[in-house]
């Protein structure tokens, strides 16, 4: 196969529904172009649900919540494919990653969304279940956004940072375009989930900090954040993987005890959970990658739309330029959902679509179960 139309399929950490993109991928030279893009928000019970289940989800939780998000993604894969007017035939398979449950770096992770509901409703096959291999031969299971990062992404002459603010932020840094060799890529902690969870705490109808303005009418409480800085996550060095198992509500919610009892406000809360993302993003690059101050920093992901999150971390990472992923390539939105497509892809090939240098696992590795149509 050296050309498919395919659909990714994504749910992230930051849990604010369900992004879809059609890609026409090639072989040679490696190619993805984005067709077109759907983004379907998770209603307020389906979220609290998908919470629930990650915090005390029984067993009879956990089955009913993997058929009912399986359920869920075939929607929205026939969505797209209606609005993009293209028939399920048409497709060579679908690329879904699931969502996340519990990911316990280099022990075990768990993404639900079964792909025997999605091949059934939508009669196409499916690629799913792409990070357990990586964790069987020892890797952490993620990021595994780098590979495409590197090979559709990375700058055609010089090295470049990109950038994913979702619930978790990660940075690959790429030597060049399609140069693997020297390529680093971690998890540098919070993304928008943490801010997310504490604006959601703070006002429950909120989905999260719109604009950024609480943020920006807020002030960072220095010694809240010099605590949570000092987590050993941050200090410990790739490869590295985390989640909302370490950064949950429960985290949001000391966040916003702790700046309360300094005297700080509901804004002040959610300035410092701003603030905290932007330093460890920096830190992480400052200490972990070997880019060049004139290496630019690529973003995407839903912290690329918070103006405040966008400008504090311009000025921190300064004078390194700041561009939008949107700028250089489609909407960034699209990016992962984009990515699991390619990763699938590998997947129907028989090629790896792990990074060892970001993973630690053993070494390359196919990745992903294929369910047929």
């Amino acid at each position: 196969m050296t050309t498919a139309l395919a659909v990714g399929v994504m749910s992230g950490t930051s849990l604010d529904g369900v992004s879809t993109a059609l890609v026409r991928l090639t072989e040679k030279p490696v190619a993805a172009q984005l067709v077109a893009f759907r983004q379907d928000a998770y209603t307020a019970p389906e979220r609290g649900q998908i919470i629930e289940a990650i915090a005390r989800g029984t067993s009879k939780d956990l089955a009913l919540l993997h058929v009912a998000l399986g359920e869920r993604f075939a929607g929205a894969v026939l969505q797209l494919l209606a609005q993009a007017k293209v028939a399920p035939r048409d497709l060579s398979f679908i690329g879904s990653h699931g969502q996340t449950i519990w990911h316990e770096p280099g022990r075990a992770t768990l993404q639900l969304g079964d792909p025997a509901v999605i091949a059934e409703r939508v009669g196409v096959r499916v690629v799913s279940d792409f990070r357990s291999r990586d964790v069987a031969a020892g890797g952490q299971g993620a990021p595994l956004v780098p590979l495409a990062d590197v090979v559709l992404f990375g700058h055609p002459e010089q090295g470049r940072l990109l950038l994913n603010l979702g619930g978790i932020a990660n940075v690959t840094f790429a030597p060049r375009r399609g140069v693997t060799g020297g390529a680093i890529a971690f998890d540098t902690g919070p993304g928008v989930g943490v801010v997310d969870a504490v604006t959601r705490r703070i006002d429950p109808a909120a989905r999260f900090d719109a604009g950024g303005e609480r943020a920006r009418r807020g002030r960072p409480c220095r010694k809240v954040l010099d605590a949570l800085l000092a987590d050993p996550y941050f200090a410990a060095a790739p490869p590295k993987s985390t989640g909302r198992e370490r950064f949950s509500p429960d985290y949001a919610a000391r966040l916003i005890d702790d700046v309360k009892q300094a005297g700080g406000s509901d804004n002040d809360a959610v300035a410092t959970a701003t603030a905290l993302t932007v330093e460890t993003v920096a830190r992480g690059i400052e200490r972990w990658t070997p880019a060049r101050a004139s290496d630019e920093l690529v973003i995407s992901g839903g912290g690329a739309r918070n103006p405040r999150l966008v400008e504090l971390l311009t000025a921190r990472v300064a004078p390194r330029p700041v561009v939008p992923f949107d700028r250089l390539f489609f909407d960034g939105e699209a990016k992962e959902a984009l990515v699991f497509a390619f990763l699938g892809f590998l997947t129907i090939r028989g090629e790896p679509g792990n990074l060892p240098a970001a993973t630690g696992a053993r070494g390359p590795r196919v990745l992903g179960h294929i369910t047929p149509a």
